[in-house]
């Protein structure tokens, strides 16, 4: 009798231990956070050891398997598929300096995919781009640039951001720079349509009228900030100076000083390479053919190493992951986190994902995206899901005062996706959300620029975001009910036609080719 007693008592205990409230999850969710954060050395690796991971480079690839290792040593399996070939690039050194009429470093990068000038670098004169009443007028001028690195982009008026002026400036002067730099725009802008050329593809007219480089410089509107992205050329090496380099090389080429610089650009073309998704994944018990995904793009530009676009993403993601096996290791659904490819050349690694896995797509409970820099979460949209609220809203109710106070909701929301990764999901008629977060002046001095670095990273607010990520995959995995995807219908109309337009508009993701 008393074996028996016992023996329904451990039972019970055993029971009792494993069904856990959610207040008991939360709270251990929480607690794990933020007594045991795994964000700091996450990043120091990703960013720092491993670096930028341009896709198509050796620091991506060893982004990915550094990814699935971690995830060995968290006890989730993960792996690398991969979902199609890139043009494979290995940076090296650049050197660019000013050798005459004065010695100078210059601070600037070869910009990615760009081809080398080889060890010895290229030493000549510099030539800017003219002023032409029409394209015939630019085809007569273009011979001038044979031999010479052509400077390609305006020269700015001012190398201070407009809060700088804002805050010390007369508003007489502040106006007046303002009017003077919407002229100079406007007059480029027209100029480079005289040529006939945009600034995407006049690169390769000079490549082919015998330049031997292109210097540009692509400033942010913040203090030492440059966007770096690709060369665009295919035999001449392209370089990015800052600002102040960029104005003081373009004075000197305008006033008749006649300067000479000095490119070392080193690189290596790798020829076609494979390129991954990282998808790590924890199996639901219950219903392990229905999934929630944790979502973010792996890759980046390589003017930095990526910090805020999108490591912060990542080792949300990651962090997130790594409590969920420790607090919850038997979820009710599949609980996947992708780590994607090339997101910033068009979205291919989830589009291809989307494509490749049509039944996870058909079987997708929520997707959780978080792209857009350090801050924490504000926003969450609907994404025109008609019912999102319902569920959403149910799920946020879990989520800590603390978290959710800060989080402007907008339901039913608009469809479509924007510039991540969860528009390909979106696009598939899949519910994929994004979690939107603060600027921490993400568009005028991290993204995309030379400055995307470690020391950018507000840890408090990542940390809130992988507690608020965890909590919602833990809400979505439990819920009874599998998301409605029945989508609002909104009418508007074109900007460009003026014809009546209606949402959702059916429409498949195309993979994009990796070498085009």
């Amino acid at each position: 009798m008393k074996k028996g007693l016992l023996t329904c008592a451990c039972l019970l205990f055993i029971t009792l231990g494993f069904s856990q409230t959610t207040e008991e999850i939360v709270e251990a969710i929480q607690k794990e956070a933020n007594e045991n954060s795994q964000l700091e050395p996450l990043a120091h690796h990703l960013m720092d050891v491993i670096g930028p991971r341009l896709v198509g480079t050796p620091q991506m690839k060893n982004a990915h398997d550094w990814a699935v290792k971690k995830y060995a040593e968290w006890g989730i399996s993960a792996e690398n598929q991969e979902w199609g070939k890139w043009k494979g690039w290995q940076r090296g050194i650049t050197h660019i300096d000013l050798v005459s009429p004065r010695v100078v470093s210059l601070s600037g990068m070869q910009l990615a995919w760009s081809p080398s000038t080889g060890k010895k670098g290229v030493t000549t004169n510099l030539i800017a781009l003219p002023e032409v009443s029409d394209s015939l007028a630019f085809v007569k001028w273009l011979p001038n640039v044979k031999g010479k690195f052509v400077m390609v982009s305006m020269n700015q008026p001012t190398g201070r951001p407009d809060y700088n002026w804002e805050e010390f400036a007369t508003e007489e002067s502040f106006e007046k720079m303002k009017t003077e730099r919407d002229t100079l725009r406007s007059a480029w802008r027209a100029n480079m349509n005289n040529t006939g050329y945009t600034s995407r593809n006049i690169n390769k007219a000079l490549e082919a009228a015998g330049a031997v480089g292109i210097v540009q410089s692509r400033w942010s509107n913040g203090f030492g900030a440059n966007k770096i992205f690709s060369a665009g050329t295919d035999k001449i090496p392209a370089v990015d100076l800052s600002l102040e380099d960029y104005g003081l090389l373009y004075r000197m080429v305008k006033n008749g000083s006649n300067p000479q610089i000095k490119v070392v650009a080193e690189s290596t073309d790798m020829g076609a390479v494979p390129t991954f998704n990282t998808i790590a994944t924890i199996p639901g018990k219950e219903l392990p053919n229905e999934y929630v995904i944790l979502s973010a793009h792996f890759d980046s530009w390589d003017g930095a190493t990526g910090a805020t676009d999108n490591g912060t993403g990542t080792i949300t993601m990651m962090e997130a992951a790594r409590i969920l096996k420790k607090v919850y290791p038997n979820p009710k659904r599949t609980i996947l986190i992708g780590h994607w490819g090339s997101e910033e050349q068009g979205l291919n690694g989830s589009r291809a994902f989307v494509e490749d896995h049509p039944k996870i797509v058909e079987n997708l409970q929520a997707l959780f995206n978080q792209d857009n820099g350090t801050g924490r979460v504000v926003r969450l949209s609907g994404q025109g899901f008609l019912h999102a609220y319902d569920y959403l809203g149910k799920w946020l109710e879990a989520v800590p005062e603390d978290i959710t106070k800060h989080i402007e909701t907008t339901f039913p929301g608009t469809p479509g996706g924007g510039g991540s990764d969860y528009a390909s999901f979106v696009a598939a008629g899949a519910p994929g959300f994004s979690l939107s977060s603060l600027s921490w002046s993400y568009w005028n001095y991290t993204w995309h620029t030379n400055l995307d670095t470690y020391d950018k990273i507000v840890f408090d607010d990542v940390r809130n975001n992988a507690i608020l990520t965890a909590i919602l995959t833990y809400m979505a995995s439990e819920d009874p009910e599998k998301t409605s995807r029945e989508k609002a219908t909104l009418i508007g109309k074109s900007r460009r036609t003026g014809d009546p337009l209606k949402w959702p508009t059916p429409r498949s993701p195309e993979r994009k080719g990796g070498l085009d």
